[in-house]
């Protein structure tokens, strides 16, 4: 399943992805730090939305409430639940 997610508090305007069950593949993000861009989906490839919650959910850029990989892991969620219907 491709899922595109709009993100909200980061430099990067949207996430796009593919979900296979609950398994996270081609990870993309559009704009934002091109390095950290580039990390996080070499990080995450393969992983479990689970997983990439654990590992990413909840951190903060800066003062920003919010952080890519933090948006990635909502990413991940909005794109299983939205598989599950």
């Amino acid at each position: 399943m491709n899922y595109t997610y709009k993100t909200t508090g980061t430099c990067s305007s949207k996430i796009e992805l593919e979900l296979d069950g609950d398994v996270v593949h081609n990870v993309k993000f559009t704009g934002g730090c091109d390095g950290n861009l580039k990390a996080i989906p070499a990080l995450v490839e393969g992983l479990t939305v689970a997983e990439v919650e654990q590992k990413i959910g909840g951190i903060r850029c800066g003062f920003k409430n919010t952080s890519c990989g933090d948006q990635l892991a909502k990413a991940c969620r909005a794109a299983y639940e939205a598989s599950q219907n």
